[in-house]
């Protein structure tokens, strides 16, 4: 076997990095740098700089602050559901809770990657056409992407656990259901809870976008603003965003700290 030099070998990882880029960006259409002004850009950035204050709480009911509230509970509600129901899949793909059957673990993997494969947006649309506008449609859209997504990250934690306390509960003639409750859910639960949050976090930002197809929330606020050039109002959409995912970054930080 023919050994490579570390250098020369590094040298062709950068040179196949270098390809891969040139190969992904070749068909791109760069001349639309040319209609980019630094003017423009600088217009519009100032025109940021004062938010309509006004329009953050005006009890309306259709203000900024009700708005982002409601967003951040569409992003809870959606993330229990895909939290709850993801549980059977994570069953059903675990490879070792099916040591003698391959086939099964197989097919839930199969969909939880079916679930994942679409974003938000594409099961908002859907939903929409389903149960109708509103923030309903996107609890479901959320929740139904989760599920793929936190059935392949718990899948993944219950595949690499440590087996040892599994064995001790076998050895004391537990059974599979007992081992579940007493060796897997104890070692993996401050693993999921920890997962759960973190995608909490970005549901949040997801069901930000979600009101652009009309799936309740602020992105139809944001889609306004933007399509009528009001950019004080854009600036105070964006400015309750960035606080609040920072707020939830915080508190899911500090819920994390606890568990560990």
């Amino acid at each position: 076997m023919v050994k490579i030099n570390p250098n020369v070998k590094k040298l062709l990882y950068i040179i196949g990095f270098i390809l891969l880029i040139w190969f992904c960006s070749y068909d791109l259409d760069w001349s639309s740098l040319s209609y980019f002004s630094w003017g423009s850009f600088a217009s519009i950035l100032k025109s940021m700089m004062s938010p309509e204050w006004s329009f953050f709480y005006n009890g309306s009911g259709e203000d900024v602050l009700s708005l982002m509230i409601m967003t951040v509970c569409i992003a809870f509600v959606g993330t229990a559901i895909g939290t709850v129901l993801c549980l059977p899949f994570v069953l059903l793909s675990s490879k070792n809770l099916w040591k003698k059957n391959k086939l099964i673990p197989r097919i839930g993997k199969f969909i939880l990657d079916a679930l994942r494969s679409f974003p938000e947006l594409v099961y908002a649309i859907i939903f929409i056409r389903v149960v109708g506008p509103g923030p309903f449609a996107g609890v479901l859209a959320i929740g139904v992407h989760q599920i793929g997504m936190l059935g392949k990250l718990f899948t993944e934690e219950m595949e690499k656990m440590d087996e040892v306390p599994v064995e001790a509960c076998h050895a004391v003639g537990a059974n599979g259901l007992q081992t579940l409750f007493y060796a897997r859910i104890p070692q993996l639960l401050p693993i999921y809870t920890s997962l759960i949050l973190n995608h909490f976090e970005i549901g949040v930002r997801s069901a930000s976008t979600l009101g652009l197809v009309g799936a309740g929330g602020i992105g139809a606020m944001l889609i306004f603003a933007i399509q009528g050039r009001r950019w004080g109002r854009i600036s105070i959409v964006l400015l309750t965003i960035i606080v609040t995912v920072f707020l939830l970054d915080m508190l899911t930080g500090y819920i994390r700290k606890k568990l560990r």
